[in-house]
């Protein structure tokens, strides 16, 4: 009877995010992901299969970790739109916390960035994430649309794509580490993209 793994699949892949998100794909040697993950480098390639295998996972679950922190926002909002905007100010707040770690940029766009040169596969993996998270912002845009919050004649898809385009900017700049204040406010400029589009009753 094989012995069960010490490890937890679910951590393994938390700390893996962790350690991909602060230093990068190629920044992060195997020695450090075995640190990291508290694993031999055995059971991580039986695991994960490779490297690779193992930053697709972490940045899945980081994509995915994403999309349950936006619907569980979401859902504390009736109005589509105050939502929307409400979270670009939560990400900046965030991202001025002095524990914001390991990163404030997104992973995701890290990932975009660092791999477009030398890993086609996961730049292509990233794409297609930043692509279904513009579909989640499109999919929240046209349910404002249809509760009458949004002029008939918006074009959803590219509206997402600028919301989308404020959050990967917020969170890249934060990286010069401005000021709570300064965060906030152009968290607040960004959030205000959104006011031209909305319905006046």
């Amino acid at each position: 009877m094989p012995r069960p793994p010490s490890y937890d699949r679910e951590t393994a892949l938390a700390s893996a995010v962790g350690l991909f998100w602060h230093k990068g794909y190629h920044g992060s040697s195997m020695k450090q992901i075995e640190r990291a993950l508290d694993m031999r480098p055995g059971s991580i390639y039986a695991t994960f299969g490779s490297k690779d295998g193992l930053f697709s996972e972490a940045l899945a679950r980081y994509a995915h970790q994403a999309g349950e922190d936006l619907a569980s926002h979401m859902g504390g909002y009736n109005n589509v739109l105050d939502g929307l905007q409400a979270f670009l100010i939560k990400i900046a707040r965030s991202c001025s916390e002095p524990d914001c770690t390991p990163a404030r940029a997104c992973l995701i766009v890290k990932t975009l960035l660092e791999s477009s040169n030398t890993n086609t596969a996961l730049h292509q993996e990233a794409k297609a994430l930043l692509a279904a998270i513009e579909n989640a912002f499109t999919e929240l845009l046209e349910a404002a649309r249809k509760q009458g919050e949004l002029a008939p004649d918006t074009d959803c898809q590219r509206l997402a794509r600028l919301y989308q385009s404020q959050i990967m900017g917020l969170r890249s700049i934060a990286e010069r580490e401005l000021s709570r204040t300064d965060l906030e406010q152009l968290g607040q400029d960004m959030a205000a993209i959104l006011e031209p589009y909305r319905v006046r009753n």
